[in-house]
């Protein structure tokens, strides 16, 4: 049964007990944790205050990099986890690394022996069918020459990571013309994914638009 775990921030999978929806326990599992969306940002803080939580919790993780990879190289660099967690960054420039890499291919076959998908931020845009509602506020960001928003279609819904209430009218707006349900999540909050089944975790309100 697939399984994928779709966060606005990394924060919640380190603040969270997630255990019952991985094979064992998270500080069991070997994680391949990828950051390349990380590589076009300005300020990586999020990333070493992850990573220095992770250590604090002993968590297994190795650090990957799936730009300038190919297929091939991507299949025996992934195997072997538990986990394969996708930080955030720069939605575009993450969305280009894995259509050049075959990442998307590779991970549809790891999700289907039993890998868990973790996303956080990008990580959890380019999981959806398109990353469409990233692009009106990450308005800063080199957009990497990406002008088709298709993304991995893993799950059949659209996300709107980092919600705040402010955002609400805009967003009924830029909801208007996508042919997917856009589920909205805080930084307090994940979606799970197992199988056919749907469930929020953390607190608030569920928002589907």
């Amino acid at each position: 049964m697939k399984i994928l775990i779709l966060t606005s921030s990394s924060k919640f999978i380190t603040r969270n007990n997630i255990d019952e929806y991985l094979p064992k326990k998270i500080g069991d599992c070997n994680i391949a944790y990828i950051i390349t969306a990380s590589k076009k940002v300005n300020d990586t803080g999020y990333l070493e205050k992850h990573k220095q939580k992770m250590d604090e919790l002993g968590w297994d993780y190795t650090e990957i990099d799936i730009a300038g990879k190919n297929e091939e190289e991507l299949k025996k660099e992934l195997e072997g986890y538990d986990i394969v967690m996708v930080e955030g960054g720069n939605t575009f420039y993450l969305l280009k690394a894995v259509r050049e890499s075959g990442f998307d291919r590779v991970i549809k076959d790891l999700i289907e022996k039993g890998v868990v998908y973790i996303g956080a931020s990008a990580g959890s845009y380019i999981a959806c069918p398109s990353i469409i509602m990233s692009t009106w506020s990450n308005t800063g960001f080199d957009r990497c020459g990406i002008t088709d928003y298709t993304a991995m279609n893993l799950v059949p819904f659209l996300i709107k990571a980092h919600y705040t209430p402010d955002m609400k009218e805009v967003l009924e707006e830029k909801t208007k013309d996508v042919d997917y349900k856009t589920r909205i999540l805080t930084d307090d909050q994940a979606i799970v994914v197992q199988g056919d089944t749907i469930k929020l975790l953390g607190g608030g309100e569920e928002i589907i638009i």
